[in-house]
């Protein structure tokens, strides 16, 4: 699944509930190190998510800090690194649109 197909959702569901799309990158480069010029390639470029993950310049190393359930599992104890990092996003941006303080999400 191309992670343009989903990033969309990402920015609409934030946007529903009153944050940004500024917002929702300040997400994505915090978890990926990604930057607002490699975010538009990968959405150019219509990159999957194993690529998204993959050739991310780097994790940030609290993600393992990302605690919690997500579409019925607990991210911390999903086996398989890139179903765990795609949960790591999906639990980020549902953070946001409950209305977190930015500072709590990033794990800071």
């Amino acid at each position: 699944m191309a992670f343009a197909s989903v990033y969309p959702h990402y920015i609409a569901k934030a946007e529903k509930k009153g944050r940004t799309k500024e917002e929702v990158h300040q997400i994505i480069f915090w978890l990926t190190g990604y930057d607002e010029q490699d975010l538009e390639k990968v959405l150019d470029q219509k990159t999957d998510f194993t690529r998204f993950f993959a050739e991310a310049p780097r994790m940030n190393p609290n993600a393992e800090m990302i605690k919690g359930m997500i579409c019925g599992y607990r991210v911390e104890e999903i086996d398989d690194e890139l179903m765990r990092n795609i949960r790591y996003l999906d639990k980020l941006i549902d953070e946001l649109a409950k209305g977190k303080k930015m500072e709590k999400i990033l794990r800071q």
